[in-house]
């Protein structure tokens, strides 16, 4: 078993067909059965069942794309670190949108102040992306605030962030002091794309109340959200670290849930083969420890009033 078997391995569980890995990797697709065939053969497994000329992964094949990835990416980050004159070894970060927009570059900063012998890479998407390149292994860790679904991951719970419901002070509810679950019915709003944790959880809170809301705008960043409100009266769930600027300014209105539905943490998320990879692992202790010692006193000081999920 060599690199080369792996990284073929690699392409056609990408590709899902021989014939599209062969020609991704510019060789024949004789060679390509036969690397796999000689990997099922030294592991004395079936990677793949062959059903009407259709490959579809085994439970073996999945397990060795998780080692094979791992390998390949800590092969390429050889290669990176040993052709490098500073011969930086890199830890990859990545970070949900919530996360990039407050607390991701300071606690970037100290990371790399902790351990200047890494050249550190972050990277920003929603939660769903955060989880795709963890399992992939292209990241080494994550911050979200959203939920995984892999049982490969680990995730701990770490820094609260408060949610809120947020308009601009020209919308016809800022000037209320308590909002109620049915002044939701048929409001517009604008929400976060598919994959987002947050959308997740606005999603989930309406529709345990049976609400229906006009979605006017569907975007991928604080700053589209924060122009929806300020421009087309529309309403959203966002985290109150991301309009701490606009609040204190008195440019947005906001609520809070009575009740604390709206409660969530940023997580560190992270492949639960990390835990005992030494080359890893101390590095994520400690990013543990940057996060959860983040001070920052409470977003909701500035909040407008709350919001309670049924009249009294």
């Amino acid at each position: 078993m060599t690199l080369r078997h792996l990284k073929i391995f690699i392409e056609v569980v990408e590709t899902k067909t021989m014939s599209a890995a062969a020609k991704n990797l510019y060789i024949a697709q004789p060679s390509v059965s036969q690397a796999v065939h000689e990997l099922e053969e030294h592991y004395h497994t079936l990677l793949f069942e062959r059903y009407a000329k259709k490959l579809y992964i085994t439970d073996s094949g999945k397990l060795l794309y998780t080692y094979a990835k791992q390998l390949t990416a800590q092969f390429e980050q050889l290669e990176d670190n040993m052709l490098t004159k500073k011969h930086l070894r890199k830890f990859r970060l990545g970070a949900t949108v919530s996360v990039g927009g407050s607390i991701l570059s300071p606690v970037v900063r100290r990371f790399r102040e902790t351990f200047p012998e890494l050249a550190v890479y972050a990277f920003v998407g929603n939660t769903q992306e955060i989880e795709d390149r963890l399992l992939d292994m292209d990241l080494d860790a994550g911050i979200i605030e959203g939920f995984v679904k892999s049982p490969d991951l680990v995730t701990i719970p770490l820094l609260e962030d408060p949610m809120v419901l947020a308009c601009s002070r020209e919308h016809p509810l800022a000037r209320r002091s308590t909002l109620y679950i049915d002044d939701l019915q048929g409001q517009e709003f604008v929400i976060r794309e598919s994959g987002s944790g947050t959308r997740e959880l606005l999603e989930r809170f309406l529709g345990s109340h049976d609400i229906r809301i006009t979605v006017a705008f569907e975007v991928h960043t604080p700053d589209a959200i924060k122009n929806a409100l300020r421009f087309n009266q529309c309403l959203t769930l966002i985290s109150a670290r991301l309009i701490e600027t606009e609040l204190k300014k008195g440019e947005f209105a906001a609520f809070a849930s009575q009740d604390s539905q709206w409660s969530r943490s940023f997580r560190i998320v992270y492949h639960k083969v990390h835990s005992k990879e030494p080359n890893t692992s101390p590095y994520i202790p400690a990013l543990k420890d940057i996060v959860s010692s983040y001070d920052q006193k409470s977003p909701l000081e500035d909040i407008q009033g709350y919001f309670i999920d049924k009249r009294s």
